[in-house]
């Protein structure tokens, strides 16, 4: 009987779920333990709730390991005594000292959300739709004690269009990764793959985001703004103010229609939907939240809530 590779397995959101299902279909490879983080409380009564991962393994009659600290003594001698062959790691949410990452027997390796050396970090997937990047991609790594600056194995990218949000590309890029993963550790095993250095003068970073970067600056120009929206769609979420009431925005359109307003300022609504006048040119937003919690259209959104133009958002 052929000998199967032994693979553990890191992950945690829904973004590690496709590699992980992927990997398991593979007949030469053998995932002998999945390590996620802890259940954490989740929803309204803050119950304790399973990682994506974790719930995927389970069903896959796979064993998991939830340690707090994966850097901790008990956690490597458990690492150890599996004696694998790789570590795969895609968004585990914890950073693996140099010990661990010295555990496999060939090689520890990250799926990482961008084509690296861009893009290090934890925001990548949003980092390349705020700056209108025209690609993004998936990059398969040797890792490294620095974050994301290990040795590139192997790439694949994605062309990024303008109505992408975060959750689109997200979501392409899971599957890409988990094609890459297989692809990537059979050209390993075949010896037809070195890993190359990264060129570090060329690395930038992102940082994780938090909810306040959903905030909408208005003096942007009408592409930025919407660049802004798809990638902060679906978390922290583009928002804004209209006199006391948050309003969420999660899609809209950059417009020709000149405004000859301030930023900001709402001068039109119609059946296309709400026009603001940004610092250049002007968008139309198409579907948003009130403090109704309803994602709605528009026109839906303007049933419920008259506007009458002319009225500023507040500014960023």
């Amino acid at each position: 009987m052929k000998h199967k590779i032994n693979i553990i397995y890191m992950g945690t959101p829904d973004f590690s779920v496709p590699a992980l299902q992927h990997l398991a279909a593979q007949d030469d490879f053998h995932i002998s333990l999945v390590v996620t983080q802890p259940d954490r409380p989740k929803g309204r009564g803050k119950k304790l709730a399973p990682s994506p991962v974790k719930t995927v393994a389970l069903k896959l009659g796979l064993d998991v390991f939830q340690p707090e600290k994966i850097n901790s003594k008990d956690a490597r001698e458990k690492l150890v005594s599996f004696h694998s062959d790789f570590f795969v790691v895609a968004a585990f949410g914890q950073i693996l000292s140099h010990e661990v990452l010295d555990i496999p027997k060939i090689f520890p390796i990250n799926i990482h959300a961008s084509l690296l050396s861009r893009y290090r970090g934890a925001s990548p997937i949003q980092a390349s739709i705020l700056n209108m990047d025209k690609t993004t991609g998936i990059t398969t790594m040797v890792m490294a004690k620095e974050m994301d600056a290990g040795d590139i194995l192997l790439s694949s990218s994605t062309p990024i269009s303008e109505y992408d949000t975060a959750q689109d590309i997200h979501d392409r890029l899971g599957l890409i990764g988990a094609d890459l993963i297989v692809e990537t550790l059979h050209a390993v095993l075949d010896n037809r793959l070195e890993p190359t250095p990264q060129d570090h003068s060329k690395a930038t970073y992102v940082k994780m985001l938090k909810k306040t970067d959903g905030k909408i600056d208005w003096n942007l120009s009408n592409r930025q703004i919407c660049a802004h929206i798809n990638a902060m769609t679906p978390w922290p979420g583009a928002f804004t103010h209209l006199g006391d009431r948050r309003i969420k925005i999660f899609k809209a359109q950059a417009s020709d229609l000149p405004s000859h307003q301030e930023p900001g300022v709402i001068f039109q609504c119609n059946k296309e939907g709400i026009h603001v006048a940004t610092g250049n040119g002007s968008l139309i937003i198409l579907e948003l939240m009130g403090t109704s919690g309803k994602r709605l259209k528009a026109r839906e959104f303007l049933c419920g809530y008259k506007i009458d133009p002319p009225v500023k958002f507040d500014p960023a």
